[in-house]
């Protein structure tokens, strides 16, 4: 049995990088193998898995630096039939490269809006005159930089090697412990190859609208896991798209779904929100440094 996996692409972008990781991991540990399918967005690799057109996706969800992912969260959301099977966490190591012979020759840094941001401290200190453009992707960055030597991007030392371009700078990410937690994405419906064999799953993820924005709303949904000792490592709000004001919350429980106290949790939780959806119950995998 063969696994198609969407990511975020072009070739050579850490979605990639993690997706490969996770490839090798299904095979040495299930004997699955599993061909890797670039989009040109993370919502387009989740649209993929959503309509049957991939079995999964492998999607950035969070950064040590930058905080949470808002393509991820927000398609998560408007896609009904998505459930997470497994959680990456791999090191971010970003690097400056460009066609230009030195520093005071770039005029223009292209990356991904996250990738930008992570090294934001090292641009101040060595680019602080040079404008900074946004790309879909880490990878999508490196388009033109042997056309214009007055260019530089922001992406992996891989990225470098398969596009054969030099590397001005490596390390430039503002903090050394930078990493991203990527999801693993199936269908509800996925198949028992795409599921682990792991009896107890150490993180649950959820998201819930309150019914209306009133004094003690989300301290009612947070008594509910404090009550039943239920540790949170994770809730963010993010807007609805509704109206000013108007707040989601995604919510990671350190407690498998299966769980009693999971399962106590529930009813209370559905009892005081407007929509609640359950995203799954997975492990945490620690990705080895793929440069």
């Amino acid at each position: 049995m063969t696994l198609s996996i969407a990511h975020l692409g072009p070739p050579g972008t850490y979605a990639e990088q993690a997706a490969f990781f996770y490839v090798n991991w299904l095979k040495e540990s299930q004997g699955v193998e599993a061909i890797l399918f670039p989009y040109p967005t993370i919502a387009q690799s989740l649209q993929a898995v959503a309509q049957s057109q991939a079995q999964l996706a492998v999607v950035p969800v969070e950064n040590s630096i930058e905080g949470s992912v808002s393509m991820t969260m927000d398609t998560l959301w408007q896609l009904d039939n998505l459930q997470i099977q497994l959680a990456l966490v791999m090191p971010i190591t970003h690097t400056l490269i460009s066609c230009a012979t030195s520093l005071d020759s770039i005029k223009t840094v292209y990356s991904h809006p996250q990738a930008l941001a992570q090294c934001q401290g090292w641009l101040e200190r060595f680019l602080p005159t040079v404008q900074l453009i946004p790309r879909n992707s880490t990878t999508e960055a490196l388009q033109g930089l042997e056309q214009d030597l007055t260019t530089a991007a922001i992406s992996s030392s891989r990225a470098a090697q398969l596009y054969n371009l030099p590397i001005l700078a490596s390390g430039i990410n503002d903090y050394p412990e930078n990493s991203t937690r990527f999801w693993v994405v199936s269908q509800n419906q996925a198949q028992a190859a795409h599921h682990f064999s792991s009896t107890s799953n150490s993180h649950t993820s959820l998201a819930l609208s309150v019914p209306a924005n009133v004094p003690g709303a989300l301290l009612q949904i947070l008594q509910v896991f404090a009550q039943l000792d239920i540790n949170l490592s994770r809730i963010e709000s993010r807007p609805t798209k509704r109206s000013l004001g108007e707040y989601l919350f995604f919510i990671d429980a350190e407690a498998d779904l299966t769980a009693l106290k999971m399962q106590s949790a529930l009813p209370e939780l559905k009892a005081g929100t407007e929509v609640l959806k359950i995203f799954g119950s997975y492990n945490v995998l620690p990705v080895s440094h793929q440069g």
